[in-house]
């Protein structure tokens, strides 16, 4: 992974802006995506956005942050290639990784706080994929993907 992309909407902003200089501290480079203020926005064009760059590249890897984090996951996951997982404690957020495979973390300000997404953020980052039986699932789920692609039932 060469960078992390990490994005949010306004409601967003203060934690990513937290979370990237936790991480920059500790040595991770970060390619922000937006927003760069606190003025309202919307968070589709964000949660595209970096879910465009997070498909562009096989070991890429994104975090996306707003309110709930519900609307970047629906918007995140509408992109072919992207396992975006809405993750509110630190089990969950490694499970997606051991499991699924994610490769976008999806973070909600209102459920997470800054000192839980500072711990959550690297161990995602560090989990591996367990493969084996999870591998069978994720194919399945890249196959059911193909098939929408190709617009087969």
């Amino acid at each position: 992974m060469s960078a992390l992309f990490i994005a949010s909407d306004h409601a967003g902003f203060i934690l990513k802006e937290r979370l990237k200089e936790y991480l920059n501290k500790n040595g991770l480079a970060i390619k922000d995506l937006g927003t760069y203020s606190k003025e309202r926005c919307d968070y589709p064009e964000y949660a595209y956005g970096l879910a465009k760059a997070v498909a562009s590249g096989k070991n890429n890897r994104g975090v996306l942050i707003c309110k709930s984090g519900i609307g970047n996951s629906i918007v995140a996951n509408k992109v072919p290639g992207v396992r975006a997982a809405l993750c509110y404690n630190l089990k969950a957020a490694k499970l997606s990784r051991q499991h699924n495979d994610s490769n976008v973390l999806v973070l909600g300000s209102a459920f997470v706080r800054t000192d839980l997404a500072k711990r959550m953020v690297p161990a995602w980052l560090n989990t591996q994929f367990l493969g084996g039986r999870h591998l069978r699932r994720v194919k399945l789920i890249n196959s059911i993907e193909k098939k929408i692609r190709r617009g087969a039932k």
